[in-house]
């Protein structure tokens, strides 16, 4: 019996370290952990993190000191470890940029959607960071970015935009939805008074401030006990979470609640009656694809992303991002019953390339590369 000649793939991720993107690097690293024609090679930020039989691992915990640290890491430390490894047949990185490496093909994982979301002057105020990362991210994604074979993202909307920013053929683009597992949501009895849910960080690309301003101009409309607005906002996390809990802290409806644990989010999807999503950015907005098992209605911002996401959904209403008036109008349409604005989404359809699963990325990424 012939020996399989195992191919040498590199997967780096050191900037991965939380969230939906460690996420998706674990996925990765647990599907490439059962090939065994592959032998695969992890630099991260550390082994702990995404610890997986079958994978070797490079450990780089200084290149998130800084931005320079991270560019020094891309582009002259990875070059040199590309150089020491065994020939590479595919490198992939999993974090939007692409490093100057010596490999057969390469392929670049794009996340982040801020390249495509409008700053504003608020943002700058509350958290400068993301504002200039929003800027900072349209030159990341050019640089060496025609060292790529494939360039992967997670919807179609994505595709498209990234076609346009980087002036790159949409064949080069594979949409590659992320997995996901459904979460076992109790069923309950209805809460009274109804209750609409928002689940996420306290970003200030999160909108919480559309929501809060709609849950104002409702109360003030039918009174305070007939409704109640959930977030996972405390209001002392960061300086926008004090300036929502500032100007919105005496509206007796929200309840600032502040994050939830997985089982304390499990059991708070199976008592609202309504998630409302106003995110100005998402590359996928993990809570409505958590949500939609559970067939209640949904109030999502109309935006690409969410149409994508709520895709087959059977009661959505969408609603202009930052418009706080339109979103009450929806909030109150709900709370009397007026079931004309949540309709059913229609599903989507997607071009080749397409991936539904990591086995069917890795062939596409792998193909004629033997």
């Amino acid at each position: 019996m012939d020996p399989i000649i195992r191919r040498n793939v590199v997967i780096s991720a050191v900037n991965l370290r939380k969230g939906g993107t460690l996420t998706v690097l674990r996925d990765c690293l647990r599907y490439l952990s059962d090939r065994k024609d592959l032998h695969v090679t992890a630099l991260v930020h550390r082994q702990d993190l995404c610890d997986y039989p079958g994978i070797e691992y490079i450990e780089i915990p200084w290149s998130i000191g800084s931005w320079l640290k991270r560019l020094k890491c891309e582009y002259i430390t990875m070059d040199r470890i590309s150089r020491k490894l065994p020939e590479t047949d595919l490198w992939l990185s999993l974090h939007d940029t692409s490093p100057r490496v010596k490999a057969k093909r390469q392929a670049v994982y794009c996340h982040t959607p801020f390249p495509f979301m409008k700053a504003r002057a608020r943002d700058w105020r509350m958290d400068y960071k993301i504002a200039l990362f929003s800027l900072f991210t349209r030159f990341a994604y050019r640089w060496n970015v025609r060292s790529n074979r494939f360039l992967i993202v997670q919807q179609n909307w994505m595709r498209k935009a990234m076609a346009d920013l980087l002036a790159v053929s949409v064949n080069q683009i594979i949409v590659a939805p992320p997995s996901f597992h459904p979460m076992a949501i109790p069923s309950l009895s209805p809460v009274i008074p109804p209750s609409f849910l928002y689940p996420a960080t306290a970003d200030v690309h999160k909108d919480f401030e559309t929501l809060c301003e709609a849950a104002r101009i409702l109360e003030n409309r039918i009174g305070k006990d007939r409704f109640r607005v959930i977030i996972t906002v405390k209001g002392n996390e960061n300086r926008y979470a004090e300036w929502l809990f500032k100007n919105w802290g005496d509206v007796d409806s929200i309840c600032f609640h502040g994050l939830m644990t997985r089982e304390e989010l499990t059991k708070a999807y199976g008592e609202a009656s309504c998630l409302v999503f106003p995110s100005r950015s998402e590359t996928w907005g993990l809570p409505i694809s958590e949500f939609l098992p559970t067939r209640k209605p949904m109030i999502l911002a109309d935006l690409p992303y969410a149409r994508e996401t709520a895709a087959e959904a059977s009661r959505v209403a969408f609603f202009p991002v930052t418009d706080a008036l339109a979103l009450a109008n929806t909030m109150e349409a709900f709370l009397y019953g007026k079931t004309e604005r949540f309709k059913r989404v229609p599903s989507q359809t997607f071009a080749p390339p397409y991936a539904p699963d990591w086995q069917t990325l890795f062939n596409l990424l792998l193909e004629d590369n033997g």
